[in-house]
């Protein structure tokens, strides 16, 4: 008996013991990918910066327009080489870190990065409706699995980094440390067991603390809230529910929608369906702009009530089929911002036809955007915890 009890102290020690080298584990690859994902972001901004820059010269000079579109063409090409050099670099990277930890994949850590890196800022510099968590997951992921090989880790034990790793992704991405957990317990590992939560939480805040040392304490998204809704009110927010579930089920039908008619361009290699995109955007950049891009634009005009109810629902359209294109290409970018921004102006056409039929006061339209993108993301992802902490954090 006392063998036995002694047996079973050891196992409990040895437990808890491995636990507290998992989240010392957790915080060092939390430093990896939160400097993998910093960098990122750094790049990102610079990216978006000179796509500004290239428009307003080709703006500028009419003559060199044609000089743009060559250009556009000519990153496209390099896209298309890249993710024929490394076909998991296509696309948002959320998907393939998901069939890492399945088994299905073994993605080489090295060339993913480096790949992802290069692919996904050129279509930032491009002006595709994409955004950066995605590659912001899935470098993570990779730092994690990195740090695994580089450490001779068994597979149990890799599986864990590279979800810390992913966790560290998010966060830096969005300075958004209890999502960046929730997101990967819900959606990526589907695992609530306490190693894999202390683990990837203390991942998370590492890399959110890296972030804000970076880029400071301001959220993503700047949506004022002037007061709280009132409980008569109410109602509408579960009216918005059902707005929100429809519109998020009709974003994935439209997804698969727009994958089908990629499909059957037989005639292009898949590698070669971002060229698409980047020829649209090259004609948005010179129509409409403001759906360039992951949305910051767009979000902080209606944010900001620059919009008219008219331009709300323009915009709204063209951005979700321009979003379509781009998610349908297999570009390397994240179709999570964008989603929320769409999100967002499902709010904002839902609050401003409250204002013209129910009276509602607008001064509440703030409220209603954050809800429909919590609203719109669960529909979507159908992970509601964790769009009711990315909602919190991301405002």
């Amino acid at each position: 008996m006392q063998k036995r009890t002694n047996s079973a102290k050891k196992i409990i020690e040895h437990t808890h013991n491995q636990r507290y080298i998992m989240i010392i584990e957790g915080a060092l690859v939390g430093v990896a990918a939160g400097l993998v994902a910093v960098a990122y972001r750094m790049a990102m901004d610079w990216s978006l910066s000179l796509h500004t820059f290239i428009l307003n010269w080709a703006d500028d000079y009419w003559w060199l327009v044609g000089v743009f579109f060559v250009l556009l063409f000519a990153m496209a090409m390099v896209v298309a080489a890249l993710i024929k050099w490394e076909p998991y670099i296509a696309g948002s990277g959320i998907p393939q870190v998901e069939g890492e930890l399945k088994g299905y994949f073994d993605m080489p850590w090295i060339r993913v990065i480096i790949g992802k890196l290069a692919a996904s800022l050129l279509c930032i510099i491009g002006g595709l409706s994409l955004g950066r968590e995605g590659p912001s997951v899935q470098l993570g992921a990779m730092a994690g699995k990195g740090y695994a090989r580089m450490r001779d880790k068994d597979n149990l034990r890799e599986r864990y980094l590279i979800t810390c790793g992913a966790s560290a992704g998010l966060s830096a991405a969005f300075n958004c440390p209890l999502s960046g957990v929730m997101f990967v317990l819900e959606e990526i590992h589907k695992d609530y067991s306490l190693t894999v939560l202390f683990s990837a939480m203390t991942s998370a805040v590492v890399a959110d603390y890296i972030s804000k040392m970076a880029f400071g304490m301001n959220p993503v998204f700047h949506i004022a809230l002037t007061q709280n809704l009132p409980l008569s009110t109410y109602w509408m927010v579960l009216v918005l529910g059902v707005f929100t579930g429809i519109t998020g089920a009709l974003f994935n039908q439209s997804v698969a929608f727009t994958g089908k008619i990629y499909e059957k361009l037989k005639l292009i290699p898949s590698r070669f369906h971002p060229v698409i995109p980047f020829m649209v955007a090259g004609i948005l950049g010179f129509v409409l702009p403001q759906v360039l891009g992951d949305g910051h634009v767009m979000l902080n005009a209606l944010s900001g009530g620059e919009l008219g109810f008219k331009m709300i629902c323009i915009l709204f359209l063209i951005k979700f089929a321009y979003s379509m294109m781009c998610f349908g290409s297999g570009a390397p970018g994240g179709s999570l911002a964008p989603m929320l921004v769409i999100g967002a102006f499902v709010g904002g056409i839902y609050s401003n036809l409250l204002v013209m039929a129910a009276g509602l006061d607008p001064a509440f339209l703030g409220n209603f955007i954050i809800l429909a993108m919590a609203g719109y993301f669960a529909a979507i992802v159908r992970a509601p915890l964790t769009a009711i902490v990315l909602a919190c954090e991301l405002t």
